[in-house]
């Protein structure tokens, strides 16, 4: 078996409702994540995936959906009230936790047919969720 990473950061803010502590507020974080691919056999060129065609998938979902966006479970009630003035909002169905975007980010990459096995996310540097393939 084979397998590839690479590596993709972007900003974002995001709140999570009902949360006792200060992540209840928004705030905002550099988001980093490496997304895993895996393949039994190389492809005609000797790859799993050319890594500059995983940019041009991956990273540019990442760019279109969730760089330099509020990230709000739908239940948020700020979430009206940015597309009403315009600013762009990704909204999950639950709080945008760390584990929540390494689930969105491999659900983004395995909706491309990219053989994604695993996704790590960096919330913060010392911070860490992963979402595997079962």
């Amino acid at each position: 078996m084979f397998f590839v990473s690479r590596e993709f950061s972007f900003c974002y803010g995001h709140r999570l409702l009902g949360h006792p502590g200060k992540c209840r507020h928004p705030h905002g974080h550099n988001g980093r994540a490496v997304i895993t691919l895996s393949m039994p056999e190389l492809n005609a060129s000797g790859m799993v995936v050319d890594f500059t065609d995983l940019k041009g998938t991956v990273g540019r979902w990442i760019d279109e959906n969730l760089d330099h966006k509020m990230v709000l479970a739908a239940a948020d009630p700020l979430v009206p009230l940015l597309r009403e003035l315009g600013e762009p909002v990704f909204v999950t169905e639950g709080n945008p936790t760390a584990e929540m975007f390494a689930k969105i980010l491999f659900d983004a990459a395995a909706a491309e047919k990219i053989p994604v096995v695993r996704v790590e996310f960096w919330e913060t540097p010392a911070c860490r969720a992963v979402y595997e393939k079962d």
